[in-house]
This record gives structure tokens, C-alpha cells and sequence, in this order.
């Protein structure tokens, strides 16, 4: 008999705009396979959004200005992007039966941990983190919030005592300044209350957006997972390519359509259309039509499913509220040691 207790996993999402390809291949596609090795802890990051949510609500406006629509207000861009979040994530394959999967402000003893840990935590630390730097250096606002991320995000991951945190590469400093908090911690009050997660780094395509530069809602460049018909045609009718005449031969390799269509492709369809890039005679417009229909097969049984989803709040409400319930009740655990390490409990 195994009595070795199933690995803690813990994820978030930030809910800062429309899910893209680029989250899909980097985060979502590991996020579900996971459910099925360990004890699986996802939530929606609102929280952590509500950091850099104006400058966000504030590139969407223009957006939406440009394009004639009525822009939202931020309340309403956090909420509809928190349950867009949600509906997707659902639609995708998230099944709430092997995962809790919930909104962070749903579970608010993170905050209070957030708080504890912060008076054991070194300023130097937190001024050190590369995401805070890379985020003031674009303008953002140097906010005490936007400095004390990490500090947020180790309680998010501490309170469920995670073992194991998938993360990109740009998120290793964060693990590393959690595990760092974990022991500031235990060390000051004598317990060995947080084990140190470790965080699992997956083989993920860089995705390449429309521009050639990273896929970023921030550069504006994405193409959403739910885009369909005309938004999405246009989507992939502008992925920016070379100037080479149809006639010419073409190099696959450093072209962003080929690189788009090889995450849906199989390795027969890639060389068949490798093939076609170097012998010459096809212009751009025929592999966009090609990567185009790699994206509508892909994704249009999910799309039925979103849209079954969406019909229903309530059960989507539902799960929600499950995950939260299910979350609270480990993080209660996690504070009642904490409060009496601290003292603030006998």
C-alpha cells in the first residue's frame, strides 16, 4: 500500500485581458495535463491583477476607441476578464472533479499570511526582484502593491504548503524569493511550517506573436484562443512576414506563420509545408489560409463548449465557489499553525 501523499501543485492566472495562444502553449496546456499528477490548486489571480489593472483597462480603452466601442470601466474590465478566465479555462479541459480552481479574492486568509510574511521579509529582497525593475522601467507605477508582489505570491503559494509551482522561466527569481520567505519564516519562530516548493519548468514554445516579438497582450500582438470568423481571419491575415515575392523560395525557419502553424501542425503536415516555403511558387496568404485552418480545427470543439458554459453563470458560479470552499479549507489549516507560531493564537 502507497500512503505517499499525492504532490501539491499550485498555479495562478492573471486575469489581465482576453486568454491568448501564447498563454494556451506556455501555461494552460500544462496547467490540465497536470491535473492527473497530483493534488492540483489553480486560481485566478485578481489580487495580483489589480497591480498593473489601470494601465491594462487603460490600453484596451484606446483599443476600443480606435475600433469605435464603448470602453469599459475598470471594475467591469477585472470582472468580465476574471469570469472570461474562468469560462475558458473550463472550456479548455479544467475539470473541476481533479482540480480546485477558484479566485484568489475568494480565499482572503492569503492576504493575512501575505501581511505575516512581509515583517520577516527584507526590503532588499523585494527591490532585487527582476519583474518589478522590468515593470517600472515600462512605466508602470512603482506602487507599493507592484513591490510587494513576490510577497503576495509566496502566501499563494505557501498557504497550501505547494510542492510543486509550474512556472516559466521568467517566474524562477519568484520561486526562489518564496522559498527564501518560507525560511525567514520557520527560522524566526522555530517551526518548520512551509516546506519549499520547488517550481517545474516544462519544455513550452516561446509563442511567436503576430509582430515576431514575444505573444503579449502588452504588445499588443496576440491572437486569442476564442477569437473565431472574421476577428479571427484578420488576427491571422496580419501576422507580419518578409517581402519576398510568391515566386521566390522562403526560409520556414525564421518565418512566423511557419512557426505558429508548427504548434497545431503534426510533424508530417510541418515538412509537407516546409517543402512548399523553399521550392517557391506560394505566396504568404496560402500558409496564413493554412495556419488559419490549423487554429479553427483546433480550437472549435472548445469553442462549443465555451459557449455552452458561458449560457450557464451559475454553474460556473458553482465551480467557483467549490474551488474556493475547498481552498479556504486548506488555508485555514496553514493559518491555524501559522497564528500559533506567531503567537497570535496559543
Amino acid at each position: 500500500m502507497n500512503d505517499k501523499k499525492p504532490r501539491r501543485i499550485l498555479s495562478g492566472v492573471q486575469p489581465s485581458g482576453k486568454l491568448h495562444l501564447g498563454n494556451y502553449f506556455g501555461a494552460i496546456r500544462q496547467h490540465i495535463a497536470l491535473q492527473d499528477e497530483g493534488d492540483c490548486f489553480y486560481f485566478i489571480a485578481d489580487y495580483h491583477a489589480l497591480t498593473t489593472l489601470r494601465d491594462a483597462a487603460e490600453r484596451e480603452a484606446e483599443e476600443a476607441k480606435r475600433n469605435g466601442r464603448a470602453a469599459r470601466s475598470v471594475a467591469d474590465f477585472l470582472r468580465e476578464n476574471v469570469w472570461d478566465v474562468a469560462i475558458d479555462y473550463l472550456a479548455l479541459g479544467l475539470d473541476p472533479a481533479k482540480a480546485a480552481f477558484f479566485r484568489q479574492s475568494d480565499v482572503p486568509e492569503v492576504t493575512e499570511l501575505a501581511w505575516i510574511l512581509s515583517t520577516v521579509t527584507g526590503l532588499g529582497l523585494l527591490e532585487r526582484a527582476h519583474s518589478y525593475k522590468d515593470k517600472t522601467a515600462r512605466g508602470i507605477q512603482a506602487s507599493v502593491g507592484l513591490l510587494t508582489y513576490p510577497v503576495l505570491m509566496a502566501a499563494d503559494i505557501l498557504i497550501y504548503r505547494s510542492n510543486l509551482v509550474p512556472v516559466g522561466k521568467d517566474q524562477v527569481q519568484h520561486l526562489e524569493m518564496t522559498r527564501d520567505m518560507a525560511g525567514y519564516f520557520n527560522t524566526a519562530f522555530g517551526k518548520e511550517i512551509f516546506p519549499p516548493p520547488m517550481e517545474r519548468l516544462d519544455n513550452v514554445p516561446v509563442v511567436p506573436g503576430t509582430d515576431g516579438q514575444k505573444m503579449s497582450k502588452s504588445y499588443g500582438n496576440t491572437i486569442e484562443i476564442f477569437a473565431e470568423g472574421k476577428a479571427l481571419k484578420k488576427a491571422v491575415m496580419g501576422v507580419v512576414t518578409d517581402s519576398a515575392p510568391m515566386e521566390a523560395p522562403k526560409n520556414p525557419d525564421t518565418c512566423n506563420v511557419f512557426n505558429l502553424f508548427k504548434l497545431f501542425a503534426t510533424e508530417q503536415e510541418q515538412a509537407a509545408l516546409a517543402e512548399r516555403y523553399r521550392a517557391g511558387g506560394m505566396g504568404y496568404g496560402e500558409a496564413k489560409t493554412q495556419l488559419l485552418n490549423q487554429i479553427d480545427a483546433y480550437f472549435g470543439p472548445f469553442r462549443e463548449k465555451r459557449k455552452q458554459l458561458a449560457a450557464d453563470p451559475a454553474g460556473v458560479e458553482a465551480v467557483l465557489q467549490a474551488g474556493a470552499a475547498k481552498a479556504r479549507a486548506e488555508a485555514q489549516k496553514t493559518m491555524e499553525l501559522v497564528r500559533k507560531a506567531t503567537g497570535l493564537r496559543k
